[in-house]
């Protein structure tokens, strides 16, 4: 079992910055490919970010292009979304998920191993 918790949200002005983080325990990540995703309310669950399990290719659905950076430190167990540039578009609550052998897209993590609780991001305008 892998339990993640996610933290570093919270309320930002529009092109502010945050920096996610999703700490894992249980096992290491090392196998897993580990994506970001967010909900917005009354929308459906999107892929936001994704990095492959051996860290050599990363992915980021469109609106974040440019503006979202993941990444992974294995040693801590942990990956991390770095958003800049916030726009009031990104409020949303964000999740890490874990994939098994995965790759870095989003249909990668069609059927993740495991997911974290969430953690709120609020981009005022």
């Amino acid at each position: 079992q892998v339990q993640l918790v996610e933290s570093g949200g919270g309320l930002v002005q529009a092109g502010g910055s945050l920096r996610l983080s999703c700490a894992a325990s249980g096992r290491t990540i090392r196998r897993y490919a580990m994506g970001w995703f967010r909900q917005a309310p009354g929308k459906e669950r999107e892929f936001v970010a994704g990095i492959s399990w051996s860290g050599d290719s990363t992915n980021y659905a469109d609106s974040g292009k440019g503006r979202f950076t993941i990444s992974r430190d294995n040693a801590k167990n942990t990956v991390y979304l770095q958003m800049n540039s916030l726009k009031p578009e990104d409020t949303a609550v964000y999740y890490c998920a874990a994939d098994l052998w995965g790759g870095s897209t989003s249909t990668s993590f069609n059927e993740p191993d495991y997911w974290g609780q969430g953690t709120q991001v609020t981009v005022s305008s």
